[in-house]
């Protein structure tokens, strides 16, 4: 399976709307899973670095992103993330 580049685009559905491009920002493998950070791409292109809603995917084994499910998973990788971006 490639990985995840930075930089890449990925149309997902959403539960209560219309398909949302998002542009993945980052991605980390964390104990043999691979989740990527990312943001709606619309926004990427409009805003400053910090002023971006990031959101945390994980990448399945087709190499889709699919949303997080449980409240210890979604820390574990939130945390993650944050201590690469103070690096």
């Amino acid at each position: 399976m490639e990985r995840i580049q930075t930089g890449e685009t990925f149309t997902i559905e959403s539960q209560n709307g219309p398909e949302q491009e998002v542009e993945v920002l980052g991605s980390l493998n964390i104990e043999g899973t691979e989740y990527v950070a990312v943001s709606f791409s619309e926004d990427v292109k409009n805003k400053q670095e910090e002023d971006l809603d990031v959101f945390f995917m994980k990448v399945d084994s087709d190499g889709d992103l699919t949303a997080i499910e449980s409240d210890e998973e979604f820390t574990k990788v939130s945390y993650a993330f944050d201590e690469v971006m103070e690096e």
